[in-house]
């Protein structure tokens, strides 16, 4: 057994909560620390903007003082776990180096990309003090190492085997969560979620969205009456998956994604995945038996249509819960592998 000091966001919906109770789960004493909750100017809209923006500098000093202190405070641990690591510059993670025993970082976001502009520059400045740095990106495992990396590990994504579980009886499932197309996820600008959404309602197809800023699309009025709330987590998020005949999967372009989270939460939770034609999606799911996939909003239309008139929801359904379960690609299996790694 471990002891392992996670740094990272705790809010039981993030993908960063469920990787440390992954880690508590393999049989590990793991002690969170959520650097966010020390700075309330990080829940002020105008100062969360502001330092995205800087890149956290203006925090570092406060960020180096909280580190020393939190440290004070904690058992000798055998491993340091960084999880984003946007917060934390060169000085932290030099703190963090007097535990003497590894110091880890992973980032599932696009840290080396242009996306975000200036937000990781803290977070790039110490990227060759980690002893490893985990992403999930061919093209940021490249970038990383050029920044000096000492061990940098590529993985993909990961599901969660606990926070991700299907309902065992479907008839338990809201009514409210159930559609013929889901869509679940952010708004964001420039990407055209909104025009394609637009098109598949304007070729009959009935589509529910959840996520946040939808509201900032010139397109809202037109799409408010599938709009069904904000963000989902928990079990509610679970059900629209599992609620929906399909569930379409997009991507960032701006992050240069392949696949996604949801690429493997989806198949995972019981629901159909209907995404972006890419070399990983097709490396992970054979097209038309465990996932249905499309290269631009008219054929997403035509896959749709297809599978809602076919009778193969189901089939492919199922055939998707069984592959992306034998992939072994659930929190459990990637944090045993990077701490072997880590510790190797």
């Amino acid at each position: 057994m471990l002891t392992i000091l996670y740094i990272g966001d705790n809010h039981p919906g993030s993908t960063s909560f469920h990787r440390a109770r992954a880690l508590s789960r393999l049989g590990h004493r793991v002690m969170v620390k959520n650097p966010a909750e020390a700075f309330q100017q990080l829940s002020s809209r105008w100062w969360a903007a502001l330092h995205f923006r800087t890149g956290y500098r203006l925090l570092q000093a406060d960020m180096l003082k909280w580190v020393k202190s939190m440290m004070n405070e904690i058992t000798q641990p055998d491993l340091v776990w960084v999880d984003s690591g946007e917060l934390m510059g060169c000085n932290c993670v030099k703190a963090l180096q007097t535990l003497k025993c590894p110091v880890i970082l992973y980032n599932i976001d696009d840290p080396t990309g242009k996306r975000d502009g200036r937000r990781f520059d803290s977070l790039l400045g110490a990227i060759p003090l980690y002893d490893l740095v985990v992403v999930v990106r061919m093209e940021t495992a490249k970038e990383c190492s050029f920044l000096g990396a000492k061990n940098v590990m590529r993985v993909l994504r990961s599901y969660d085997e606990v926070a991700h579980q299907p309902y065992a009886d479907i008839h338990e499932i809201p009514a409210d969560f159930k559609s013929d197309i889901a869509f679940i996820g952010t708004w964001m600008r420039n990407e055209k979620r909104d025009e394609f959404i637009l098109h598949l309602i304007r070729e009959g197809l009935q589509v529910n969205i959840w996520g946040d800023g939808w509201q900032k699309s010139h397109l809202f009025p037109k799409l408010k009456h599938c709009w069904r709330g904000k963000s989902l987590s928990g079990r509610d998020y679970i059900a629209a998956i599992q609620g929906a005949k399909i569930c379409l999967g997009m991507l960032s372009k701006g992050n240069r994604d392949l696949h996604t989270t949801r690429s493997l939460e989806i198949p995972y939770a019981g629901g159909l995945l209907c995404a972006e034609r890419t070399a990983e999606h097709q490396h992970l799911y054979l097209e038309g038996v465990e996932a249905a996939f499309w290269s631009d909003a008219s054929e997403c239309v035509k896959v749709c249509k297809d599978l809602l008139n076919n009778g193969k929801i189901d089939q492919l359904r199922l055939a998707g819960m069984q592959r992306v379960r034998a992939l072994k690609v659930g929190n459990e299996d990637i944090c045993r592998a990077i701490l072997e790694t880590a510790l190797n």
